[in-house]
């Protein structure tokens, strides 16, 4: 039996619990190291008690930056083995972190088995859920009834919750002063705009966020502090009513910390390259060092289609400059539910942009791959070089789409690669490309 609630509670304790046990081995971290950062928020370990199959994973300074897939069931598709296939391909590609965004109908059995099958972290976002659940109009939901919610879901086993307790009456002013070009494009954040003005209410998880930590300290349930006037556009970032709100979350955060609840923190969004150094490390001096998890950025609006690319670009950087934990976007994104291909294809995307940024803050053995690659390289070794790709199936089938005539090298060059001709120099051999 253990005694304390949170990971929190117990760094603050002094403790050392399993999971800080497992994931300073996966950091190549002292444990009392790791302890003290989670004792002092800058560091989460999402994992619920009633999460079995969990393999935990931290998020926060000095650590790998982490990836996270969004899924889940729509109205327009609802496909429960299709996701599941997602949830595998997430399983597969090494994603630490699976969000479930099902909006339609009952959800509870899609997320218990997913929750039973992932050793991922699972996270959710309540208020997606609430008019499912709830079997009622938006203007009909009461405060308490989306605080039933999170205690629903929190019992299920979920180990963060997005829940957009800063888009309060302060934050909408500055919002409805400072005109946007897109306005609102965060789906918890605009229902709770619309429940808040229809009803004339503070926001409920505002109003109520001393009840919203006790439910989540129950369960050791990290909040994931939403972003709900994150910028939808390149245009409307950084402006007054995406600062107002990240003002509201660092306050929030030390209220969590200050009841042992973990804390990240959520932010932009879209947002011009030039800008994103500077927020990270606004977000992370006006939130006190929290973990801070960003969608993207993506760096420019025209790449419909291609936008796991505008937010591999905009992700890498955010990363690199501070950030924690990277949401991944999909080819898919703005334009439709993505498919498992789609799913592949942001998670890559998210993976290449989150081991670029730990390259480049010097995590402990982020450059081991690379440099076991440069060595494959150097003695063209094919089946090594698959083997330490980040995705060996497609850089395999990519090679012998078109076969080399002889597998010294590739189909590109040739004979004439630049590595097999300065081998043999050095190997005091000659070079000779024509057949006599």
């Amino acid at each position: 039996m253990r005694n304390y609630k949170t990971q929190m509670e117990a760094a603050k304790k002094g403790i050392i619990t399993p999971e800080m046990e497992i994931v300073a081995k996966k950091e190549y971290m002292e444990p009392e190291k790791l302890r003290e950062l989670v004792a002092s928020g800058a560091v989460a370990i999402p994992c619920n008690v009633n999460h079995k199959s969990i393999s935990p994973e931290g998020i926060g300074m000095g650590l790998r930056t982490k990836i996270n897939v969004n899924l889940g069931i729509s109205g327009d598709c609802k496909d429960y083995e299709v996701e599941m296939n997602k949830v595998d391909m997430a399983i597969k590609y090494g994603a630490e972190a699976i969000m479930d965004l099902s909006n339609y109908g009952k959800t509870h059995d899609f997320r218990t088995a997913l929750i039973e099958r992932s050793p991922a972290m699972i996270g959710t976002v309540p208020m997606y859920d609430a008019i499912g659940y709830l079997e009622k109009e938006l203007v009909k939901i009461t405060a308490q009834d989306f605080l039933e919610v999170v205690r629903a879901h929190a019992q299920e086993g979920v180990d963060f919750m997005t829940i957009h307790a800063g888009i309060n009456r302060r934050a909408v002013e500055s919002f409805m002063r400072d005109k946007r070009k897109m306005n609102i494009v965060s789906r918890g954040g605009s229902l709770l705009f619309a429940w808040m003005m229809m009803t004339g209410n503070e926001n409920p998880f505002y109003e109520f966020y001393d009840d919203v930590l006790e439910i989540l300290r129950e369960y050791d349930v990290t909040i994931s502090l939403g972003d709900a006037l994150r910028p939808g556009c390149i245009d409307d970032s950084t402006d007054a009513g995406q600062i107002s709100e990240l003002i509201e979350l660092g306050a929030l955060t030390e209220r969590a910390w200050a009841k042992d609840v973990q804390v990240m923190v959520e932010g932009p969004g879209h947002m011009a390259m030039n800008e994103i150094e500077a927020n990270m490390k606004l977000q992370k001096r006006i939130c006190h060092n929290a973990p801070f998890y960003v969608l993207g950025p993506l760096v420019t609006d025209i790449a419909p289609g291609y936008d796991h690319i505008t937010s591999a670009i905009g992700g890498a950087i955010a990363a690199a400059s501070g950030a924690d934990f990277l949401c991944y976007v999909t080819p898919a994104e703005h334009l439709r539910l993505p498919d498992v291909n789609d799913v592949k294809e942001g998670i890559m995307a998210s993976k290449i942009a989150a081991h670029a940024a730990d390259i480049a803050k010097g995590v402990p053995h982020a450059r081991d791959k690379d440099n076991e690659m440069a060595a494959a390289r150097h003695v063209l070794d094919w089946e090594e070089m698959f083997k330490v790709a980040i995705d060996p199936e497609k850089a395999r089938a990519y090679f012998e789409s078109t076969p080399p005539a002889e597998r010294h090298s590739c189909s590109m060059c040739g004979k004439m690669c630049a590595v097999r001709t300065t081998n043999m120099i050095l190997e005091g051999k000659t070079v000779e490309f024509c057949d006599e």
